[in-house]
């Protein structure tokens, strides 16, 4: 997966924004103002950060190689997925519109009506 594809996803949800706070090498997607997803642009090949259940994200990390929990992340929630191309993209399109659920359904009712969610 490519940069454009992967940043395309996630602007075309409700209320998301990027930015980078933590410096250039790290693009950062938030819905309003809670991050959903970390992307280590530096990263060759790319690893993103993905919010997931607890008992989802050690799934996951027990299925595939290319998931680990979550680099500079609490490790229960988050998994980091290296992008090498041994997961299908709409698979981790599918996880990354997961971390954006978990965090918005964790956002004030008002927040959530706002994105369309209530």
């Amino acid at each position: 997966m490519n940069i454009e594809k992967l940043r395309d996803h996630c602007l075309k949800k409700n209320g998301v924004s990027e930015g980078f706070p933590f410096g250039e090498d790290v693009l950062i997607f938030k819905v309003l103002d809670k991050m959903f997803l970390g992307v280590r642009l530096a990263e060759t090949p790319m690893t993103v950060n993905a919010k997931a259940k607890p008992e989802r994200a050690i799934e996951l990390r027990e299925k595939y190689e290319a998931v680990q929990p979550g680099y500079h992340m609490n490790k229960k929630h988050w998994n980091t997925i290296t992008l090498d191309g041994s997961i299908p993209d709409k698979t981790i399109l599918g996880w990354i519109d997961d971390s954006y659920m978990l965090i918005a359904s964790g956002l004030k009712k008002a927040q959530r009506a706002e994105l369309g969610l209530e």
